[in-house]
């Protein structure tokens, strides 16, 4: 069934003519007459009579109108729903530091902005965000690393993030005003789980510069890390944002990480092919616009 036909169906129940009704519908008369024409034939009854000067509804007509009004007003709050998508759950998939250091605040405002909206954050590394945001299984991701050319995603840079060497106030190494990779001698390193982009970088530099160094640990929390080098077990490579606040406490010594690599971003990614929603365009221009003032 065309719902066409029972919008003009409501308007002539509504003017009491077909006149009247083509204009309001900007149609032509014959059209108006043709739409009712197919929906009399497709229901099998009249569904107008003439009454006077006018149009009155028949019986079956009196009971179709209930229905159409239904299905109508149906139809438009399945618009409202569907295009702007004010309800609903949002998968957002994230690496540890981004979910714990970056996105809080920026959860808050668009819970402001769709407070029906629910939002589901989704831990892993870079390369299983990635897969899952092509793959459609979530619908954005953050990744921390150099900037993502997949063919089949949209990369929204965000911020470039300093690496930092962090290190327990009285070491020795705290003397240096920026740390070089042949700084990293025969140190005892606390790393980040395997399939960090940003543990990998640093690897692949000492290898590739022939450094040794001693492994302390290796731990998939940020907290754990940190709580190590504060207790003198090692040094640690970390993004600033996540240690800011020790910094400030005294707690560690962050020093700048002056080997050459790579830059590293803040970056939302999203799949090329996806039907983006009104409420994922509002999440997603939340970081376009601190990417067009960072980057």
């Amino acid at each position: 069934m065309n719902l066409v036909y029972l919008q003009t169906f409501c308007v002539i129940a509504r003017c009491g003519s077909f006149t009247q009704a083509a204009m309001e519908l900007d149609y032509a008369q014959s059209s108006v007459t043709t739409q009712i024409q197919k929906l009399e034939d497709e229901y099998g009854v009249v569904l107008f009579e003439r009454h006077g000067k006018g149009m009155a509804l028949t019986q079956a007509g009196k009971v179709l109108l209930g229905y159409a009004t239904n299905i109508l007003q149906l139809y438009e709050e399945s618009k409202e729903i569907i295009t702007h998508q004010t309800v609903g759950t949002m998968t957002i998939g994230t690496i540890e530091t981004l979910a714990a250091f970056f996105l809080p605040p920026f959860l808050q405002r668009f819970r402001q902005m769709h407070p029906s909206m629910n939002l589901l954050l989704q831990p892993g590394n870079e390369a299983t965000l990635i897969q899952a945001v092509r793959e459609g299984e979530y619908d954005t991701g953050f990744l921390l690393d150099e900037l993502c050319t997949d063919p089949d995603l949209y990369c929204v840079p965000i911020r470039e993030e300093e690496l930092v060497i962090i290190a327990h106030p009285k070491h020795k190494i705290c003397a240096r005003s920026t740390v070089t990779i042949n700084d990293l001698a025969k140190e005892t390193l606390i790393l980040t789980e395997d399939g960090c982009t940003y543990r990998a970088m640093l690897l692949r530099a000492l290898q590739q510069n022939g450094i040794s160094y001693q492994l302390s640990f290796e731990c998939g929390s940020l907290e754990a890390i940190k709580q190590c080098v504060i207790y003198s077990l090692g040094i640690a490579l970390l993004p600033r944002m996540t240690v800011n606040s020790e910094v400030e406490q005294g707690q560690v010594i962050a020093m700048p990480f002056a080997c050459p690599h790579p830059k590293f971003y803040t970056q939302l990614i999203y799949r090329k092919k996806k039907w983006v929603s009104r409420a994922l365009q509002d999440f997603i221009g939340l970081f376009e616009e601190v990417g067009k003032n960072r980057i």
